[in-house]
């Protein structure tokens, strides 16, 4: 199958690895470890061996002679992974683009985990003070409104916003204009009405739940 297929390449690359940070002759040349996405068509159960096993490899590698790069969208893949690095003091940086500057920079998070919703609230959050509410920034809310409902196992986004004033409205919407099609690539900036309506749903919500947002520049 295309599991076990994967699974004896990557014993084979592991292997390989292990020689590479153990310091053998043969592979003394080589200075960096790229593994991009080793789980493809596995199961979770291999998925977290995997993920176990390449993170305690990895910090075998004590001298830090070769740098190791992992990238992976593999979810489960990498909270093992972040998990089995959480048990030593190893520092956590997240990949940021300076809008007003075009420069990528690494930047700490101050080991909070910095997650991809947290930096769209930030985001949804300048664009109403800069007052540049655009119609799919409400597609982005409502992907933020459904990742917090899955968090805390809602079965109802609308229980996000609940005990909020206008409630009601809001929730209403939250559902009219996220399903209107609002392509990002053709942005289209909203009258004043939904705008004020957009940022008092934002507000309510995070008055809601107190997320700690990041300055994004």
């Amino acid at each position: 199958s295309r599991g076990e297929e994967r699974i004896f390449i990557w014993c084979i690359f592991l292997a390989i690895c292990e020689l590479v940070i153990d310091g053998a002759e043969a592979y003394n040349w080589v200075k960096y470890i790229y593994i991009d996405d080793p789980i493809s068509s596995l199961d979770e159960n291999n998925t977290i061996a995997i993920a176990c096993d390449l993170a305690q490899l990895l910090l075998r590698n004590d001298s830090r002679k070769v740098r190791s790069v992992i990238s992976s969208h593999h979810s489960l893949f990498y909270n093992v992974i972040c998990n089995e690095f959480n048990k030593t003091s190893n520092k956590k940086f997240y990949f940021h683009h300076n809008k007003n500057t075009g420069t990528y920079t690494l930047q700490s998070t101050n080991d909070i985990p910095f997650f991809h919703h947290v930096a769209l609230l930030s985001e949804l959050k300048r664009v109403v003070i800069s007052n540049e509410i655009k119609t799919y920034h409400f597609n982005i809310l409502r992907n933020i409104l459904e990742k917090t409902s899955s968090f805390f196992n809602f079965n109802d986004i609308k229980k996000c916003i609940h005990g909020i004033e206008d409630e009601v409205l809001f929730n209403r919407a939250v559902n009219l204009f996220s399903h209107g099609g609002y392509s990002m690539f053709n942005p289209v900036e909203m009258n004043d009405d939904n705008k004020d309506l957009f940022n008092r749903i934002l507000n309510g919500f995070l008055e809601q739940y107190k997320f700690e947002l990041p300055e994004l520049n």
